[in-house]
């Protein structure tokens, strides 16, 4: 079992909305130019990048360590493609669980340097 984690520990997030519009439109225009396929991975991607900029802040006020997510394209891909398939046998209603899927994932690749 880990050991607790003092009191006053905090979360601070440096990921700003220009960041989050530019990830956005980036991941728009790779969807387009992969017909769609994009749309499959864009939701790792946004949600990694504000993950990956908050930093984890002790009672005093210093930085203790950042948060980053250890997940690779090639897992990312390979849990694309089976949410893909269950999203064509279900006619899309697996896309309802999907990005609940997605956040579990990431959140267990989450370390903290």
């Amino acid at each position: 079992m880990l050991p607790p984690i003092p009191a006053g520990h905090r979360l601070s997030c440096d990921f700003s909305v220009s960041e989050g519009i530019g990830t956005v439109i980036l991941w728009l225009l790779i969807s387009i130019v992969t017909l769609g396929l994009g749309f499959f991975v864009m939701p790792y991607y946004l949600l990694k990048a504000p993950i990956n900029r908050t930093k984890l802040i002790g009672p005093s006020g210093e930085v203790v360590g950042t948060l980053h997510v250890d997940v690779d394209l090639a897992s990312i891909i390979g849990h694309a493609i089976i949410w893909v398939l269950l999203a064509i046998v279900t006619l899309g209603l697996a896309m309802i669980v999907y990005q609940f899927a997605v956040m579990k994932r990431l959140l267990n690749g989450v370390t903290i340097r």
